[in-house]
């Protein structure tokens, strides 16, 4: 039997042990880890956007080409993706998501360095939207890569059927080093919710953050970074290309409406990753962006078919199929930043704009954007942008913008106010994106010169570029 003193001794080695862990505890109770539920959610928002480029994006633009250009498209798409995915590892991850200062950020992070240790078998975190919930950094830089790329791929719509492929690939290099990453850092960078520990930080902490992230502009999953900085880049690309051979004497239909409507649907699949997938977590922001990327999206097929319809006499597949797009593009900024009843604003205006972008401002423009990037994702870009500052007032039925992250409390700065903000933003991606566009072409023209030769675009681009066929029938 045990005596009451080996008893005691025995419930003093027990409570010195447990003294011994509370540290430990302590500790585990300060560094929480990812969700597995968050990390499989991101993990699938990442393939989603993929797909989105690869194939969507190539086989909605390919249809809208003429048969002999069909694989140059593919082409331009697939390896500029690639390129682009392998220099956000190298730099431009580092240039986006790191502090430095308000316009870009540092190089801490190249190479991916710190993301993973491999002789401790730890990754590196990144913060959510969420105190106490990360995301495992390398799943953040993965999620961010498909955006870089994706948006570097929507400039070549403004480009098709007449540019030299190695002034494709020079271009994206430019373009992406000092539009894309800049931007992004501007529009996205902070230090994150557990950054905010006490009220005398508050202003340190957000003197860190990127410059229109400082100015308290809104944008969900990309209309400044993403659609308006590609769309006016491509505006560019068309003024400085010049149009194509023969356009406006010779009959240049999509070749293929059927694979142009895959890629669309694509798109739409896709584009729930990229909406809801930039919440960060699979929680109710998620669930928010998602029915709002589905709604709008349905609200601009419609809103542009029947407008198309009341002006032309016919509805048009192609006509609904760019609706679609227009209504995704229109959502993006708010996809998370407004309520339902902004979704069917958006959807409903975003169908009507973008068709007026395609026809009657593309008319006043006289630039040949052949698959008119800039009356879509421009002009769709900035209208979400500037509705989103609208449609987040709480009174309209938005989740409200302002956030006290020290206590959690959220608020809203007005309409006006927020209005402005996001005016602003525009206005500076703009200016910042065709300046470094226009620089970007003229560097490319005079290095490796940037249309291919007439009798070139005439055979096309398919045969004359890569001596292959999409099409061998």
């Amino acid at each position: 039997m045990p005596t009451v003193a080996n008893t005691r001794r025995q419930l003093a080695r027990l409570i010195a042990a447990l003294a011994a862990l509370l540290p430990a505890l302590s500790f585990a109770a300060d560094a929480p880890l990812p969700s597995k539920g968050d990390t499989a959610w991101m993990l699938t928002s990442t393939a989603l956007v993929l797909l989105m480029s690869v194939p969507a994006l190539a086989l909605f633009y390919g249809g809208l080409v003429r048969t002999k250009n069909m694989l140059s498209v593919l082409m331009q798409v697939f390896v500029g993706f690639s390129l682009i995915t392998v220099l956000w590892c190298v730099y431009g991850y580092s240039l986006a998501f790191t502090e430095h200062n308000a316009i870009i950020g540092g190089l801490s992070r190249l190479f991916l360095s710190g993301t993973f240790d491999a002789k401790s078998g730890t990754f590196s975190l990144a913060s959510t939207f969420s105190k106490r919930t990360p995301l495992y950094e390398l799943v953040y830089v993965a999620f961010q890569a498909t955006f870089a790329a994706i948006t570097c791929c929507l400039i070549l719509g403004s480009l098709v059927e007449r540019m030299r492929f190695s002034a494709v690939l020079l271009f994206l290099v430019i373009w992406f080093t000092f539009s894309y990453c800049p931007i992004a850092h501007m529009v996205w960078y902070w230090a994150g919710p557990d950054a905010y520990t006490t009220p005398d930080k508050v202003g340190a902490v957000s003197a860190s953050a990127g410059l229109i992230w400082q100015w308290g502009a809104l944008d969900f999953a990309g209309g400044t970074v993403v659609h308006i900085n590609a769309g006016v880049a491509g505006l560019v690309g068309a003024f400085v290309l010049g149009k194509r051979v023969g356009l406006g004497r010779e009959p240049m239909p999509p070749h293929s409406l059927t694979l142009t409507m895959v890629g669309a649907s694509l798109l739409w699949f896709g584009w729930f990753g990229f909406n809801a997938g930039s919440a960060l977590e699979a929680n109710g922001s998620a669930a928010l962006a998602f029915m709002n990327t589905y709604l709008a999206t349905a609200c601009a097929v419609l809103s542009w078919m029947f407008a198309e319809w009341l002006v032309k006499g016919k509805p048009s597949m192609l006509g609904a199929a760019s609706g679609a797009v227009a209504g995704l593009v229109a959502i993006t900024p708010a996809a998370g930043n407004v309520g339902i009843p902004g979704a069917f604003v958006i959807g409903l205006g975003a169908g009507v704009a973008c068709l007026w972008g395609v026809t009657g401002l593309k008319r006043l423009i006289r630039a040949d954007d052949s698959l008119d990037v800039f009356g879509v994702h421009a002009l769709g870009g900035t209208f979400g942008a500037l509705m989103t500052g609208i449609f987040n007032s709480p009174a309209l039925g938005g989740p409200g913008s302002t956030v006290d992250w020290v206590t959690g409390a959220t608020g809203y700065p007005g309409v006006w106010r927020q209005f402005l903000a996001q005016l602003e933003a525009v206005c500076l991606v703009v200016f910042w994106t065709a300046t470094v566009a226009f620089i970007a072409f003229l560097v490319v023209k005079l290095v490796v010169g940037l249309r291919v030769p007439e009798e070139e675009e005439r055979e096309g681009l398919d045969i004359t570029s890569h001596g292959e066929r999409a099409y061998d029938l």
